[in-house]
């Protein structure tokens, strides 16, 4: 079955990664003034937070538009896919995959399957570099959504953010309220719970509140199943420093385990704010049997 492979731009797939494997990219815009930039194009995390410190617009983020979707399957659907698999950012943080969901129910001939990571940066992205390793081995469609299920079961994510003005301007802190009245020398720690991001805790300081997070990790990473297949991930936000002592911390606890450290996306930094740190951690799809998964 020829089945096409397409993600969006905050996946951050390297771009050996995307021709070795067949991928679609479709970039996110982000909106600053009246300019739009194309993540992975013409926008990184450096110049929108070099643009914010010059007195830049606060930037937003929008969704591509439903014409560019259409005409990517309809050329999909032409050159003889017979299915395809689209796996987006989070539902909770963006509206994307409802419009795909549209799509796909008033388009039945593409067969798309609209994918919710309920994640993302890198950690959609080995979502998506399972999915294309499902489909080299022959797995139908359905197939390969359930047993993306399982994967995106084993990913958890704790991160902090310097201040929630981007999350709160932005509207992607879904309990904002319990913590808005409170963001002065306040360091909130977050995860994600069903897509959705939430604060749990808030800790007076980054030093303590990346001590905490450190903790919570170990803590939740203690009786996995797949404790010896895991992949840790460090995201952040300018902030090399910081990400450099969590990734010496994990490669002390975790020894032996592989780790990524990455910059957080554009579109994902735009709404967490320059200074955020995340630990995230889900199995190593290298070390999966996909035929037992």
């Amino acid at each position: 079955m020829k089945i096409a492979l397409v993600t969006d731009s905050t996946s951050v797939l390297t771009q050996k990664e995307i021709e070795e494997n067949n991928i679609i990219v479709m970039p996110i815009p982000v909106i600053i003034g009246d300019k739009e930039y194309m993540e992975g194009i013409d926008i990184t995390s450096e110049k929108l937070f070099e643009m914010q410190r010059n007195g830049a617009a606060f930037p937003k983020t929008s969704q591509p538009s439903m014409g560019k979707m259409i005409e990517l399957y309809n050329k999909l659907h032409a050159e003889g896919y017979e299915a395809i698999i689209d796996i987006t950012l989070s539902s909770g943080i963006s509206g994307y995959n409802s419009t795909l969901q549209n799509i796909a129910h008033n388009n039945p001939e593409y067969n798309l399957y609209p994918y919710d990571s309920k994640m993302t940066v890198k950690l959609q992205g080995y979502l998506v570099l399972a999915a294309a390793k499902m489909i080299k081995l022959g797995f139908k469609p359905d197939e390969i959504v359930a047993k993306l299920d399982k994967i995106r079961d084993t990913i958890d994510e704790l991160f902090v953010v310097d201040d929630l003005m981007n999350l709160s301007r932005g509207g992607r802190l879904s309990n904002a309220g319990a913590f808005i009245g409170t963001m002065l020398h306040i360091k909130p720690l977050l995860t994600f719970e069903d897509g959705k991001i939430v604060a749990f805790d808030k800790i007076r300081s980054m030093k303590r509140a990346v001590s905490r997070i450190e903790k919570i990790a170990l803590d939740r990473t203690s009786d996995l199943s797949y404790k010896d297949k895991l992949r840790l991930f460090v995201f952040y936000s300018n902030d090399l420093k910081q990400a450099d002592e969590i990734h010496d911390f994990i490669n002390s606890e975790f020894p032996g385990m592989p780790v990524d450290v990455a910059e957080f996306s554009p579109v994902i930094a735009t709404h967490l704010g320059e200074k955020s740190i995340a630990i995230a951690w889900m199995i190593d799809i290298e070390k999966i049997d996909f035929e037992s998964l």
